[in-house]
Parts: C-alpha cells; structure tokens; sequence
C-alpha cells in the first residue's frame, strides 16, 4: 500500500449480515485497496442501525489501516454503505459524517443502502438496473436522474425469490410431504431431515433464532439440488425466477420502458452462485419480461461500489443520483 500512500486516498464500507468490510484505496483507483474485515454484524435496535456499534468497529480498523498507508496517508472521501440503510439508517445519517469528519478528517462523504453499493460496483455510473439477491432479494434500477427500487422488503414482507423465500418454500413442501397434504416433496423432506433433523423439531429450532432468514436461506442451495429430479423443487425456482424478473423489470429506467432501448440488468450476490438450477430458469423470465434487457456480468462487489462511489465524489463527479436515504450526500439534495 505504500505506492497508493503517494496519493489521495478513498475508505470504502460495506457493513451488512456476515460483517463490516472496510477498503483503503487511492483516489485514482490506480493502486490496490487495502482491506479488512470485522465479523461481527452491525447492531440493529428500536431506533434503526446502531451508529456507536459500526462506529467502534470501523474508526479503529480504518485507523490501522491509514497507518499502515505510511506517513502522510490521508482519506479526502468516504462511502459506507449499509444493510438496512433506507428504512434503518437516520442514527447513521445523523452521525456518521460528523464522526468521520472529526476522526478521519474526512468531509466528502456518502451513505447509501447496500443496493446503491451493489449497484455502483455491478454497473459503475451508467444506466441500468442491478437485481441484487442473498438471503433477501432487491432490485434497483437508475436512469442517472431518479432510482426505481423494486422489493427489497424484507422476509416476512417481500424479498420474494430470494434465498429466504426459496428456503421456506422448500421447507413447506417438505412439511406438506411429512403432512401427507398436497404439493409436498418427500425429496424435501429427506433433506430437511439430513440439514436439521426430525421435522416435527423444526419449529423449536427456527422460530427462537434472531437469524431466522439466514436459516431459511441456508435451506435454499437443497432445493435447487433437487430441481433437476423433483417438479416442486423445480416449481419453486421457475417461480422464484419469475418474481426476480419482474423486480427487474420494475426497476429498468423509464427510458427503457418502450422496449426502444436497451436496458443493461446485472445480477448480484450470493444467490445467483446457485448456479443453473436458477440462472437457466431467471435468463428465460427476464427474456420473456424484459425482452428489451441485456444480462451483463457484474463488474464488482459491494465493497467495491462504495470505493467507486468514494473515488466519484473526490473527483466531484459522483453521476448516480442522490436521495434522502438511497443515496445521502451532505450538502447535496
């Protein structure tokens, strides 16, 4: 990292389920990103993300880093992008700035939801859409003057086709098949026993987790190794494929709409590492939904979105749209 130590330097963040990311990197984007990662999850409460809690883990890691930069490294812009930054992020907003401001000397900052980040590192700064999908499912698309979102509403809301939605509609099918009732699986059922053991437990095991979407995301990768021989595993992802592409259409910019014009659409995050049993299943919806739509490769990851979005507003260029929660810029409306 001494090289990039030469030049300004940008703090990318990335903070959501598995743990706070943290990339130093220089402003040009023309040296490598110093990283770190701190495992333990930011804190949720009643009054939305914990600013203290990321805080304390980030200040000290982005410190060590600078320092490890060399004399004279210094941070001229930050993006932190966060889980749950849209509806959970006002202590953030309220105190991040500040606090990176009078720590770090940091004065151009940006605090955007993990979409934007997502979205930023599939696509950059050009117009599209990006359909982001782990445990929940979100998509988000720009026009570079608004943001369409679409889902993204958490499991017991939405998130339809995410790993959670795919989990729990598997594991009814297997509950459906341990009934007796109709629409089960016994191929199902044969996982759910060999994953978490005796289904009448299950209950006892997931209903006291504060990770229940984790547990029912993890039931996911089961069901789409039975797709192949199964027909409601097989079901399940056809119909978690078609609610994925209607996010995406939803979310292609207004301008693509007429099908006139090509919308690029990335895919993002874990789920999609599911391979063909989905992706075979998706590419055939979005053809069908959004025949105006060109699937690209992703360029990055979130945590590499938000130094892309860093490395914009040190050069005052930041071209994605700002929002009052998408995409928070202090001074900028």
């Amino acid at each position: 990292m001494n090289a990039a130590a030469r030049g300004a330097l940008v703090l990318g963040v990335d903070s959501g389920g598995s743990g706070l990311r943290v990339a130093l990197g220089a402003a040009d984007g023309g040296h490598p990103t110093s990283t770190a990662v701190c495992e333990e999850p930011v804190r949720t409460g009643a009054e939305g993300i914990d600013a203290g809690h990321l805080l304390d883990q980030l200040l000290p890691v982005t410190l060590r880093l600078l320092a490890e930069a060399g004399p004279g490294a210094a941070i001229t812009a930050a993006a932190v992008g966060a889980a749950g930054m849209a509806t959970l992020g006002g202590q953030l907003r309220a105190r991040l700035p500040g606090a990176l401001a009078e720590t770090l000397g940091v004065r151009r900052v940006a605090l955007a939801a993990d979409a934007v980040t997502a979205y930023a590192g599939a696509l950059g700064q050009r117009p599209g859409a990006v359909v982001a999908g782990g445990t929940g499912m979100i998509a988000l698309g720009t026009d570079l003057t608004t943001w369409r979102r679409a889902d993204g509403w958490g499991h017991l809301l939405g998130d339809s086709g995410g790993g959670a939605w795919i989990g729990r509609a598997g594991l009814d099918a297997a509950l459906r098949a341990h009934d007796g009732r109709h629409g089960g699986s016994p191929a199902l059922l044969a996982r759910l026993q060999a994953v978490f053991g005796p289904a009448p437990d299950l209950p006892g095991l997931l209903y006291p987790r504060t990770d229940r979407p984790a547990l029912l995301a993890s039931f996911a990768p089961e069901v789409a190794a039975c797709a192949a021989d199964d027909e409601v595993a097989a079901r399940i992802l056809r119909e978690a494929a078609a609610h994925i592409a209607e996010a995406a259409a939803a979310a292609c910019p207004r301008s693509a709409d007429s099908g006139g014009e090509l919308c690029e659409v990335a895919l993002t995050g874990g789920l999609f590492k599911m391979g063909d049993p989905l992706l075979g299943r998706l590419r055939v919806e979005l053809a069908r939904q959004i025949p105006h739509a060109r699937v690209v490769p992703a360029a990055g990851s979130p945590l590499q979105g938000s130094l892309e979005i860093a490395r914009a507003l040190a050069r005052s260029d930041l071209q994605l749209p700002a929002h009052p929660t998408l995409l928070f810029v202090p001074g900028v409306t």
